[in-house]
């Protein structure tokens, strides 16, 4: 349970007026309490580690207010404008999240994360210049960050960089090892260089990372699929949709960069009327 928050407020205390008070005017000067700065400080960092942990139970709009009230609180602290920053973003808040992230990158320029949260910002606006540059900004800071070499192939393929792409993705594997998502995306890029060999070979190696990931698992099933080996595809393509029915919409998997060809072969395969049938026979019970 989350602890009581104590608010701060000035209180102005009403001066007595004596009985025998004299006829002319007199000036009404309220006493202000005087807080502690440091104390202040103190009470913000509380705040936004509570914050914090609200977030990580996705209570984001617990966890915002907080955040925002940190700030006030404890204005010179580059990790509680991160921390807005990063609910913002969560909450596709771009604009208040660019403001927030930048007051924190002015606070502590040596801070790659907040470079990268930058990028990722950018990216998902669209700005995909401007998050490469970011990116590159936290790796030299941070330049075995595994997720930052991922976001930074990602930023690339969209750019149509697919070898710099590629780049980032087997940089970000070798940083770690059973780092998936940097495989699985090899794949989609891959797939869209007309390499389906190469493709299917990637999310094989994605899945064998990790048995329950529904995106290799389905994009491996199209692929098999489309080249001919149907009951091994449509086994893989019923197993990934069971683990996570996100991954039968088309506008969802778009957003997980899968290209055109990748797509268009993906739109024939749920329209199967196996595919079909098992998702309305199997709905997904994966958490959302």
């Amino acid at each position: 349970m989350p602890k009581c928050m104590r608010l701060i407020s000035l209180l102005v205390a009403i001066p007595l007026w004596s009985v025998s008070c004299p006829a002319h005017a007199q000036a009404l000067i309220p006493h202000t309490l005087q807080l502690d700065p440091s104390q202040l400080e103190k009470q913000g960092l509380s705040l936004a580690q509570e914050a914090a942990q609200l977030a990580q139970f996705q209570q984001y709009d617990l966890a915002l207010p907080r955040a925002q009230l940190a700030t006030q609180l404890a204005p010179k602290s580059d990790q509680v404008w991160f921390l807005l920053g990063g609910l913002y973003l969560q909450n596709k808040q771009f604009d208040q999240a660019v403001v927030s992230l930048q007051k924190a990158q002015t606070l502590n320029p040596k801070n790659g994360d907040v470079l990268f949260a930058l990028g990722s910002a950018s990216f998902q606006q669209e700005k995909y210049q401007a998050a490469v540059t970011h990116l590159q900004a936290g790796l030299k800071l941070k330049p075995n960050d595994p997720e930052g070499l991922f976001d930074l192939g990602n930023a690339y393929y969209k750019l149509g960089r697919l070898t710099d792409a590629i780049a980032q993705y087997n940089q970000a594997v070798t940083k770690e090892k059973k780092f998936w998502p940097a495989i699985n995306n090899i794949g989609l890029v891959k797939y869209e260089q007309g390499d389906v060999t190469g493709a299917i070979k990637q999310w094989q190696g994605a899945v064998a990372l990790d048995r329950q990931a529904a995106e290799p698992m389905l994009a491996m099933g199209v692929a098999l699929y489309a080249k001919g080996d149907r009951e091994k595809g449509l086994a893989l393509g019923e197993s990934a949709l069971r683990i996570d029915d996100r991954y039968g919409d088309l506008k969802f998997l778009k957003e997980n960069l899968w290209g055109n060809r990748l797509l268009s072969d993906t739109k024939k395969f749920l329209e199967l009327s196996r595919i079909h049938s098992s998702r309305q026979q199997h709905p997904s019970d994966a958490l959302r």
